[in-house]
C-alpha cells in the first residue's frame, strides 16, 4: 500500500504511541472506556490484547463498533488521532503476524500468553481524524476507509 506523505506522518505518529483510550458500547447502550496498550499495522489497524471477562471484550463481541483516542496526553505534544472502526478476532497466520508485531512493542505480552482467557482484537479503521496543534494553523486530516466485514 502506497501512503501519501500525510498518511505516512499519521501512521508514524500512531506507531509512536503505546497506549490509548478505547471505547465500546455496553449491551445496555452505555459507553465504556479503558486505557489499552496497542500496536498499529501498516494498514492503520489497531491490535491489542485483553481478557475475555473484561467489559470491553464482552461489549466488542456483541457490538464490534469501536473508537479510540490516541495521543494528546503530553503537554508538549498536542497531536491526537480520533479513530472509529470495527473489530474482529484474527486467527491463524494473521494472528501470529500481529502478535509478533505486538511482542516487539510489549515483550511482556509473551508472559500474558499464560493468562486464562487472553484474547486479541484487531480494530480496522472506518474513519480517522489526525489533529496537530503543534503548528499554526493546526493541521487537520481526515481519512475514510472501506472495511469489508466477514461474518463468521
Amino acid at each position: 500500500m502506497k501512503l501519501s506523505a500525510t498518511q505516512a506522518t499519521v501512521l508514524e505518529f500512531m506507531r509512536s504511541q503505546s497506549t490509548g483510550v478505547e471505547s465500546s458500547v455496553s449491551s445496555s447502550g452505555f459507553p465504556q472506556a479503558a486505557v489499552v496498550g496497542f500496536v498499529v499495522s501498516e494498514r492503520f489497524e489497531i491490535f491489542f490484547d485483553t481478557v475475555d471477562s473484561t467489559r470491553k471484550a464482552k461489549n466488542l463481541r456483541k457490538n464490534p463498533q469501536i473508537a479510540f483516542v490516541i495521543g494528546g496526553f503530553s503537554e508538549s505534544d498536542e497531536r491526537t488521532v480520533q479513530f472509529q472502526g470495527v473489530v474482529d478476532e484474527p486467527n491463524g497466520t494473521e494472528l501470529e503476524q500481529l502478535k509478533e508485531l505486538y511482542f516487539r512493542r510489549f515483550p511482556d505480552g509473551r508472559e500474558r500468553l499464560k493468562w486464562p482467557g487472553l484474547v486479541y482484537f484487531r480494530a480496522r479503521p472506518t474513519w480517522l481524524r489526525f489533529s496537530d496543534f503543534t503548528q499554526s494553523p493546526p493541521k487537520i486530516a481526515e481519512f475514510d476507509f472501506q472495511v469489508h466485514c466477514v461474518s463468521g
